[in-house]
């Protein structure tokens, strides 16, 4: 039991969307995913339905205590299955349930009232007992005789057990006080019958007040723990799953359990969904060829890319047609999937070229030569005096101001005029011109020019305002998204481009950091503890999202206890949300 619940509490706290709810009358989706703080996570409770039923009331991974449990559990249903039915197959067994009618053996509260039962606040078909139609012997001899007999006997008697389950679990919740009722075993393993009726039955007896809840990888929770456990093995599985510690970013003004990243829930919206997906599978040769070219001295690239293509296409199917399937579906996942599964065939910087030397999984990897991003910071670094030395000419601070806040949306490019498609410059404007900000915290995207002739000259208007600036990129690579190693490498040639910004980075007031992570998204929950200490110790008062995948796909709603701006320039992917091909999108909500 102890590898059981380490397991649980180890899937729920570092799996994102590892527990959810069932919900059968939901026709879009029927699978509720939630990821929750790992600080109230406890008590709950933990109901295993293995041979019999066993109740768990958790606190932590070293106190827990089995507070109850039952013998109708799945040795039951297996058993008395078998007697009726002779089938020996336990999901072969689940498969006829599915398909079967209880009604022609269960008693409903119709059968015993007729009409409408309203007045005993019952609907008439709950069941009021179970086989209760076969109480009389010629009864039960005629019902043998059905051609689907087996089918209805054995859905009849898994309903009768599942519900008991969710009746009693319902109760020790109750008499426990926990906040969740969590159910695995072998007897549910995602059987949609099961989920439903015990999912039904803790709604019903808690009148509405509870749910189940369920587990994606609930047939793991034993092993993961067990591993866990193992005297030599003690906290390495943690250690590999973590380099560094990350935690919820500290200016969120949300519950950490209500702060939810993604803009869009492509479980649920299934235009969307077929939206990216088809998004997704055409821009894959178009990826695929940036992979090849980042490894253009290596034999086995496009051996390794034709993989590649083939695993994302089959995870783009099954995600098409089992939305569900890996949990929460969305534009950032569907991101962070694509890297996942380039980074397994060894491109893990598609935006890089690497060392005529070829790398297997068995080597170190060689970086000698920049291609893409190189070419680019150079280029944009080789501007970056002129542009400023224009923008210093800029006697007006609005005019001046307006400039480098365009330039922020637009990298090198200025001529884009407003309206925004979303546009509060002048709430920033006014806040600015009304206050100096203390600190500013700007959460980069693109290398090259976005972050040279657009971040740059932004971050040190704000320096030329008494504010100081924390620059946060992604600590790995991300599509062409700038890198903490990469950030840090251009610092010097920053120093050198400009006297102010080398007066700044000398004092302090121009800081670098990561986030921690390796997406072209953001997830505030996630984040570097690094980061988080320099946010409080600098009392950061400003948050600055820049980027569509972090300040569209993810974090357009998300609530701060500080101000913030959120820029981005929309390409022609974004058309569902109504913007032209390329259009500009700047919010300040406070």
């Amino acid at each position: 039991m102890d590898c059981l619940v380490r397991g649980t509490n180890f899937l729920l706290r570092n799996i994102e969307a590892e527990s959810f709810t069932y919900d059968h009358h939901n026709d879009k989706c029927r699978y509720h995913f939630e990821t929750i703080r790992p600080s109230v996570i406890c008590p709950y409770l933990l109901v295993n339905v293995g041979t019999g039923v066993s109740v768990f009331r958790v606190d932590s991974d070293d106190k827990y205590e089995r507070v109850g449990g039952s013998s109708l559990g799945g040795g039951c249903f297996f058993g008395l299955a078998n007697l009726l039915t002779s089938e020996v197959e336990l999901d072969e067994m689940m498969r006829m349930a599915e398909d079967g009618d209880h009604r022609q053996f269960d008693l409903l509260v119709s059968d015993i009232y007729g009409g409408n039962p309203s007045n005993l606040g019952l609907g008439g078909d709950l069941i009021a007992a179970s086989f209760g139609k076969c109480a009389k012997k010629s009864v039960a001899d005629e019902l043998r005789k059905y051609p689907d007999f087996k089918m209805n006997v054995t859905r009849s008697l898994l309903l009768m057990i599942s519900n008991s389950i969710g009746q009693f679990a319902f109760m020790y919740g109750q008499r426990e006080k926990t906040n969740r009722i969590y159910f695995d075993g072998f007897l549910i393993r995602n059987h949609a019958i099961i989920m439903r009726t015990i999912s039904f039955a803790v709604e019903f007896w808690s009148e509405g007040t509870q749910q189940a809840h369920f587990l994606r990888h609930e047939g793991y929770t034993s092993p993961i723990g067990a591993y866990l456990t193992g005297s030599s093995l003690a906290g390495v599985l943690e250690l590999e799953c973590a380099e560094i510690v990350l935690g919820p970013f500290p200016l969120l003004a949300e519950n950490i359990q209500v702060y939810k990243p993604d803009v869009t829930d492509l479980n649920l919206d299934c235009e969307a969904r077929e939206f990216w997906i088809h998004t997704f599978e055409r821009s894959v040769d178009s990826v695929i060829k940036k992979a090849v070219e980042s490894q253009e001295n290596c034999s086995t690239a496009v051996q390794r890319v034709q993989v590649f293509r083939e695993k994302f296409l089959e995870q783009l199917t099954i995600i098409r047609e089992k939305p569900f399937a890996y949990g929460n579906s969305n534009v950032r996942n569907l991101l962070d999937l694509r890297e996942q599964l380039l980074n397994e065939q060894d491109f893990d910087d598609s935006y890089l070229n690497v060392s005529a030397f070829c790398f297997s999984r068995f080597c170190a990897v060689l970086r000698a030569f920049f291609k893409q991003k190189t070419m680019e910071n150079a280029a944009a670094v080789g501007q970056l005096p002129s542009l400023l030395k224009s923008i210093d000419e800029i006697v007006s601070d609005p005019q001046r101001l307006f400039r480098v806040t365009r330039g922020l949306l637009a990298g090198n490019v200025f001529d884009w005029d407003r309206p925004w498609l979303i546009d509060a410059y002048d709430e920033f404007k006014s806040s600015l011109e009304s206050k100096t900000y203390n600190c500013a915290a700007i959460f980069v995207d693109n290398s090259g020019a976005d972050f040279i002739l657009g971040v740059i000259p932004f971050a040190r208007e704000l320096l030329r305002r008494g504010c100081k600036v924390i620059m946060i990129s992604n600590l790995s690579p991300a599509l062409n998204d700038l890198t903490y190693r990469e950030m840090m490498e251009l610092v010097p040639l920053l120093r050198k481009a400009d006297e102010n910004l080398a007066i700044a980075i000398d004092n302090g007031r121009l800081m670098f950091e990561h986030n921690g992570q390796g997406s072209p998204c953001l997830d505030l929950r996630k984040v570097y503890t690094g980061l988080n200490r320099r946010v409080i110790d600098e009392q950061v008062d400003l948050v600055v999202i820049e980027g569509m995948g972090r300040a569209l796909h993810t974090n357009l709603h998300a609530h701060f206890q500080c101000d913030s701006l959120k820029v981005e320039a929309l390409k022609e992917q974004e058309r569902e949300i109504g913007a032209r091909p390329i259009h500009l999108l700047s919010a300040f909500p406070v």
